[in-house]
């Protein structure tokens, strides 16, 4: 059975309701920038919810690559994933602690490498722990299962094809980050980086797509974002940040009113 055929996105009711099915498995993909000093595999090791393994966009990604976090080969991901349990047959939702980052990247990648049958929990572990529900300290001891890769492209851009979009324009480019990044007035939290942003590129922060709950904001509140935005919701969209993470929580805000073909600039 199919996690929705209607939303990218789960409660913490229906988790807490079907955690124990056998086909079901959580993956907590939290994620921090360094500089803000936090461990995310240490607080996955001090607070889970149960049976969730924990899946890092850091070491599940493209190990050739000096940018951070790039899309791993379809063989990494498959040979990653297969020993984290995550495999055919599996219905997975991804979760974080850190407002959809790194959830709605991890749920942008099973989709990336054929996995359809993916979600987010909405509101992460911070909703479920402020509702009281289980979390455990246990490693995690999964069973490898088969993960059969099939990459989409339709759902991955790289530097050339955003190049080639400058000229034909084709798609429309949405940026996550924050408007004093996207306009260069505030500076990139990584050194070296220059500021501003790719010309005829749109800007809807990341930030502004969750509510003050944690979760994402309702479909009608999403699309008057996106619509503010200057997007067309009939053309192509691709969406991009400063090196893939937040623009994959666009995709996921697309994704829940009704844009579930949204490409991700990697890198």
């Amino acid at each position: 059975m199919a996690l929705s055929s209607n939303s990218p996105l789960v409660t913490t009711a229906w988790l807490a309701e079907n955690l124990p099915a056998p086909d079901l498995r959580v993956v907590d993909a939290t994620w921090f920038m360094p500089s803000t000093g936090r461990d995310a595999r240490r607080e996955y090791d001090d607070a889970h919810i149960p049976g969730a393994v924990h899946f890092d966009i850091d070491d599940i990604a493209d190990e050739k690559s000096d940018l951070p976090h790039m899309v791993p080969s379809p063989v990494k991901f498959a040979a990653r994933v297969r020993k984290l349990g995550l495999g055919d047959g599996s219905r997975i939702v991804v979760y974080d602690n850190n407002l959809f980052a790194a959830s709605a990247r991890a749920w942008w990648m099973f989709r990336l490498f054929g996995h359809d049958d993916v979600a987010v929990l909405d509101g992460g572990l911070g909703k479920w722990v402020a509702e009281g529900r289980e979390v455990e300290d246990l490693p995690s001891r999964p069973t490898e299962r088969h993960f059969t890769s099939r990459q989409n492209n339709f759902l991955l851009r790289d530097i050339d094809q955003m190049r080639g979009n400058l000229t034909s324009r084709r798609e429309q480019v949405l940026d996550a980050r924050p408007s004093g990044r996207f306009d260069g007035s505030e500076p990139e939290p990584r050194p070296g980086l220059r500021g501003g942003h790719i010309p005829g590129s749109r800007n809807l922060p990341a930030g502004d797509v969750i509510a003050a709950d944690g979760t994402l904001k309702t479909a009608a509140e999403l699309a008057s974002l996106v619509d503010t935005a200057g997007i067309d919701m009939s053309r192509p969209v691709t969406t991009t940040c400063g090196s893939g993470v937040t623009a994959a929580t666009l995709a996921l805000a697309l994704a829940v009113i009704g844009k579930s073909d949204v490409a991700g600039d990697d890198g």
